[in-house]
């Protein structure tokens, strides 16, 4: 979580491992696309940094936040994606309507996670303002679509070396 003091978005100290074999796929939302569109660059310049080829990065845009997980469920019926990255961002407003969208996007990409047995990453800002996205969008707390990235490669890691 990046905080006040610090942008998150420094790997240099964690093993991140390479992408390389992997097949990952991005799903982003549409619905604030100039703060989704920024994660998902850092998402895809991450991956490719890592050595993942093009042809193995599936890209899905989605409506908005409500629907990554089904965004998700559809790219995992590949059976050969290690792993999946939900990037969306929900910014808060006069309505509970705020309340619902996360809580209904956490409990999606949980469960499709679980229904598929593979990392399915919540690269999702819940701001309160769209200055708090921008900042966690590539500006000063870094970007949470390279974090959501390098989560995605351990975790598929992970996932290979147990199952």
């Amino acid at each position: 979580m990046a905080t006040h003091l610090k942008s998150l978005s420094d790997f240099s100290h964690i093993e991140v491992g390479s992408a390389a074999n992997l097949k990952i796929a991005i799903v982003v939302a549409q619905w604030n696309a100039q703060v989704t569109g920024s994660l998902y660059e850092g998402a895809y310049n991450l991956l490719l940094s890592k050595g993942a080829l093009e042809k193995n990065i599936l890209v899905i845009q989605v409506p908005g936040s409500y629907e990554l997980s089904s965004g998700a469920d559809i790219a995992l019926r590949k059976k050969d994606i290690d792993a999946v990255i939900c990037i969306g961002c929900v910014i808060q407003g006069d309505t509970p309507h705020f309340t619902f969208i996360c809580d209904a996007v956490a409990n999606g990409i949980t469960n499709v996670s679980l229904k598929y047995n593979k990392p399915v990453i919540f690269g999702v800002l819940t701001t309160n303002t769209l200055e708090q996205a921008l900042d966690r969008s590539g500006g000063k707390h870094g970007n949470k679509g390279e974090e959501a990235a390098v989560t995605a490669i351990q975790m598929a890691h992970i996932s290979k070396t147990i199952n």
